[in-house]
């Protein structure tokens, strides 16, 4: 097919003239894989080449994995979207909101307004903000001692609220939250939940908390991109950590991401496995903040991320655990699609009503990226391309 070469010219051309170290790409239908590339190098200091199985920490792609868990569990009634669930995590029981600082510089605290429930967890909107986005939040764990959430030690979860449960959506730890309620009602540590519930039914065999040996052997380096250009950045997430990071923890591929997305696409089913019902698929298909807005997200750490406006001047809502445009892209991405992102340049989308979901994986900070972002609409728009005008067309 013309556009695969199209797709394999572009990535391959980013990654010669070091625009970005490397690169996998995979988009698929619910059935089957229509495009697979890997190009570049897993790391800039060793001449080692891309693979397609190369395992890339996947952050905030976890979201979606750790509040599908969530739902299985909803689905068996032993957890509930709209109640309180400070009864279940005594440590969200009496939620306290940051109302700037004194002038000796400590935290104003106040209590919150409204209890917190689960799917204010699943769609950021219990009021949990990442440092990264908040300077307040910033000031908060510089002037308390606080860790930052990357640490994955437990005195990390306990930041204050930077608005009242369910007022606004703003982007921040709720999903470490969804994974520590989903060890309290499964009796199971988050990475044996999720081996024995997403991972082995759905043949996702390279994604882990914690690197393998026979992951570590295809692990991409981390890169930073600095005036100068790009260069190495030590990263690796805690490999023996106090709690496993629902919201950002995961290493994986390309190709078991996919079978996440398929079996999205699916409504439920992979592998020959009927992982969530098709109802419960919808229900995180859909818009489950109401009138409130997604809005752009500036940058209060600027070495990690850049200022993050997707698709400008568009409504955007959020399902649970997914960002939902509300019109068409100009890559072609369908009005109502599904999709998100890790920090160091990961990103997939999931377009239920065209049959066809992506991921591109890259390992570099900071977050959105341009040379990243150009890769990404350059894939997805060559994906859409080979799709052709009739929906459901494959690119073959």
């Amino acid at each position: 097919m013309q556009t695969k070469s199209e797709i394999d010219q572009l990535l391959r051309q980013k990654c010669d003239a070091k625009e970005i170290p490397g690169v996998v790409a995979m988009a698929a239908t619910g059935s089957e894989t229509i495009y697979q590339g890997a190009f570049g190098k897993r790391d800039l200091t060793r001449d080692d080449a891309m693979t397609a199985d190369s395992v890339f920490w996947i952050a905030s792609m976890t979201k979606a994995i750790t509040t599908a868990a969530g739902m299985q569990l909803v689905e068996q009634g032993k957890l509930k979207l709209d109640e309180p669930i400070g009864k279940l995590l005594p440590d969200l029981a009496s939620p306290q909101v940051l109302e700037g600082f004194d002038a000796a510089g400590n935290p104003k605290l106040r209590p919150a307004k409204n209890p917190i429930t689960l799917r204010q967890l699943m769609t950021h909107t219990a009021g949990f903000a990442y440092d990264m986005w908040n300077g307040d939040m910033v000031k908060y764990l510089e002037k308390t001692g606080t860790p930052g959430i990357i640490s994955c030690l437990n005195a990390a979860l306990k930041t204050p609220l930077a608005s009242d449960p369910g007022t606004r959506w703003e982007y921040g730890t709720n999903i470490d939250f969804v994974g520590k309620a989903v060890e309290a009602v499964s009796g199971k540590k988050l990475d044996a939940y999720l081996r024995d519930n997403i991972f082995a039914p759905l043949g996702m065999n390279d994604t882990a908390f914690k690197i393998s040996d026979s992951m570590r052997k295809r692990l991409v380096g981390m890169h930073a991109r600095a005036p100068e250009g790009l260069g190495p950045f030590p990263f690796e997430m805690e490999q023996n950590p106090e709690f496993h990071m629902g919201g950002g923890g995961l290493y994986g591929t390309a190709a078991d991401y996919i079978k996440f997305t398929q079996m999205i696409l699916n409504k439920g089913k992979g592998n020959g496995n009927q992982l969530l019902k098709p109802e419960t698929v919808a229900l995180m298909g859909q818009n489950n903040i109401g009138a409130l807005e997604i809005g752009k997200m500036t940058t209060a750490l600027p070495p990690f991320t850049n200022d993050v406006d997707l698709f400008p001047g568009m409504s955007k809502k959020w399902g649970l655990s997914f960002l939902i445009n509300t019109a068409k892209t100009p890559e072609g991405r369908s009005p109502n699609s599904l999709a998100w992102a890790g920090l160091a340049n990961t990103y997939y989308w999931i377009d239920p009503s065209r049959d066809v979901a992506g991921v591109i994986l890259m390992q570099v900070l900071p977050f959105a990226d341009g040379q990243c972002l150009e890769a990404f609409a350059g894939f997805e728009s060559g994906i859409y391309a080979g799709l052709g005008a009739g929906s459901g067309q494959k690119a073959a």
